[in-house]
């Protein structure tokens, strides 16, 4: 790591969080927290990872909200019953039609609530901790110039026991250490678990995939530099494991948003890979959609 990077890491990151429900509601002063759960067919963790947000409410929490993706099983009822407020993509910014893509519903949920701060968690977690969340607020309600902490984690994978996922280890920490060497200690650039401040969420523009994630690394590091940033360990976490094919689609989004954070343009279009069918190799395409939904702080003032 650069010096500075060192620097960074040393200040700015947090092995072992160990801030208690009290000690940071005492440190709210009257700032508002939103929790934002993102969810395509999550039916089987969903209301496992609303469980461990509700004791919350009231307290630290003052809303928690699923935001559902259009999912065709029974995660809205099933995030309801659990005790969660559901919100359907399309009923948020309705004058827009829905892209498709995790980072569209996230942006939507900023129009869904209202917290000063807001704490992301993926909902497909399996044995989620009411940890996860105090661990990421700390950093924000400390250090009133930090605006982005990021969540890592050990992810078990098969043989994997450390590290992160396999397109942040072969992708974007890559990408990251190549186009923007600043952020070579982020441990893990695309972890969906972090949380932010309501006014940098607002200012920037989202992507509407997977890009999301290094899409605001980067800019709160080109807006606001590397102490606006923060990282916390959260332990282990584990969620659903996706094929090669699907990473390889995820691979062209975080590239896409990554280059077109660094100026260099990157358009939507086909990605083709190859399948076995019978002993033959084919091509199979799949269209690639990298774009962005402008900062939200504008759209409210259109709307």
């Amino acid at each position: 790591m650069l010096p500075s990077v060192e620097a960074w890491f040393a200040t700015h990151t947090w092995q072992q969080p160990s801030w208690t429900v009290d000690e940071l509601v005492a440190l709210k002063r009257g700032r508002t927290v939103s929790v934002v759960l993102p969810a395509l067919n999550e039916e089987e963790t969903v209301g496992d990872v609303v469980a461990v947000v509700r004791p919350l409410l009231g307290t630290l929490v003052d809303e928690l909200v699923v935001m559902d993706s259009g999912s065709t099983d029974r995660t809205v009822e099933v995030a309801a019953e659990a005790g969660a407020r559901v919100v359907l993509r399309e009923d948020v910014v309705p004058w827009l039609e829905p892209l498709p893509g995790k980072g569209e519903v996230l942006w939507r949920s900023l129009a869904a609530t209202s917290g000063d701060l807001v704490v992301f968690l993926d909902s497909d977690l399996v044995d989620p901790e009411t940890a996860f969340v105090t661990a990421l607020l700390g950093p924000l309600l400390l250090d009133s110039d930090v605006h982005l902490v990021k969540g890592f984690y050990r992810r078990p994978l098969r043989l994997e026991s450390s590290g992160g996922g396999r397109v942040t280890e072969l992708v974007a920490r890559p990408l990251l250490n190549t186009v923007r060497p600043e952020l070579s200690g982020v441990v893990q650039p695309l972890g969906g678990e972090y949380a932010a401040t309501r006014s940098f969420l607002e200012s920037v523009p989202f992507a509407a995939g997977y890009g999301v994630e290094i899409g605001l690394l980067l800019d709160v590091h080109r807006m606001h530099g590397l102490a606006a940033l923060a990282q916390v360990n959260l332990g282990v976490r584990k969620h659903r494991n996706r094929s090669l094919l699907q990473l390889g689609v995820m691979s062209s989004q975080i590239m896409g948003t990554a280059l077109a954070r660094c100026g260099v343009a990157a358009e939507s279009g086909p990605l083709t890979q190859f399948v076995q069918v019978g002993g033959e190799w084919l091509p199979d395409s799949t269209d690639v959609v990298v774009a962005d939904r402008p900062p939200m702080m504008h759209v409210i003032e259109k709307g």
